[in-house]
């Protein structure tokens, strides 16, 4: 396995780390919004802010580093979608200052309308940037991505049919990871109405997301015909298996109410389908550019990795130990009120 092969699986784990718990963390921004009016819907947003709070900046930790990882191990590849793809990346980040400031500013505000405006931001932005999220990775899996500074279209890179499904599947997927996630933190305070109720939520979404991405098939065998017949019928088919499976047994694990280990196979879902996509599309980067290509020199990428190693000493572990202080039992202590109305 050569340095260039090496790098490029680290970035696709740092990408995975990032669309399981950031994209959980925007699904709770989502839920937000459909939580229901300031009264009905507080118990809900009580448990969203508990279970999203301690962690929604330490997310975009993974965020940052695929953005790193790419710039140093993959120079021409980061300019060519950063330059082509300026306007959703623009409107992504946007959404990304917008959310953590409405989300810090609400939790602060003594005002209703203040709460009110600053969660209407804050849900609004939790939709918003995934799905230009998403919209960035139709446009380069559909190959509209040309190498290049600016060689591709600025508006149609982005504004096409995979783009389009692939940014609904971003916010579905937020949406499902955050109501299957949100059933456990329900359970661990002792509150089964809200239990139930995300469950019915994540069963709910979890059919949709279901139907997007068989939509989503459909598109790409006539947009990405190339990509299609790697997860149809290639080295691809059996992360899009493990999709599928994980994602039916999602399903009934929700319906049986086991709420611990729906966890695991929701994320399998989730990522088979993005590792399918990866493993799809290598060794091509963009349209026509190959990792070969497109990696920089073997010092370069030696020094990454290296760096990568000893900062992932001290990272990996603070980031355990933060997740696992705030999934503990807290039942004792629960605090919402047990008003939820149905």
């Amino acid at each position: 396995m050569s340095l260039a092969e090496i790098m490029l699986a680290v970035l696709w784990a740092g990408l995975t780390a990032y669309v399981l718990f950031g994209g959980a963390d925007f699904g709770g921004g989502i839920w937000d919004l459909l939580a229901g009016g300031a009264q009905a819907g507080r118990r809900r947003r009580d448990l969203i802010e508990h279970s999203i709070g301690p962690i929604w900046e330490a997310n975009h930790v993974w965020l940052i580093f695929v953005i790193v990882l790419m710039w140093t191990g993959i120079p021409s590849v980061f300019a060519a979608i950063a330059s082509t793809l300026y306007i959703p990346l623009t409107l992504a980040a946007l959404g990304i200052i917008a959310r953590g400031a409405a989300f810090a500013f609400r939790k602060v505000s003594i005002e209703l309308w203040q709460r009110r405006l600053f969660g209407a931001t804050f849900a609004f932005s939790s939709i918003v940037t995934p799905f230009f999220l998403g919209t960035v990775a139709g446009a380069i899996a559909s190959g509209r991505v040309p190498a290049g500074i600016a060689e591709g279209d600025f508006l149609t890179s982005w504004l096409n049919p995979t783009s389009a499904v692939a940014g609904a599947l971003a916010v579905g997927t937020a949406a499902y990871l955050a109501a299957v996630y949100l059933t456990r933190d329900a359970q661990r305070v002792g509150d089964k109405d809200l239990a139930e109720d995300f469950r019915r939520r994540a069963l709910a979404c979890g059919a949709v997301v279901g139907l997007v991405s068989a939509a989503g098939l459909v598109v790409l065998r006539a947009d990405a015909p190339r990509l299609f017949t790697e997860l149809t019928g290639g080295r691809a088919l059996p992360f899009l298996v493990l999709s599928i499976v994980a994602g039916l047994v999602s399903l009934v694990l929700l319906w049986r109410r086991a709420f611990l280990a729906v966890r695991i196979t929701a994320s399998l879902a989730v990522a088979g389908l993005l590792w399918g996509w990866g493993v799809g599309q290598y060794p091509y980067l963009l349209a026509g550019v190959t990792l070969r290509q497109a990696a920089a020199t073997d010092a370069v990428l030696a020094a990454s990795l290296g760096a990568l190693a000893v900062g992932a000493l001290l990272l990996l572990p603070s980031l355990w130990w933060l997740y696992a202080t705030f999934q503990r039992d807290h039942t004792a202590r629960a605090t919402v009120p047990r008003d939820l109305d149905h």
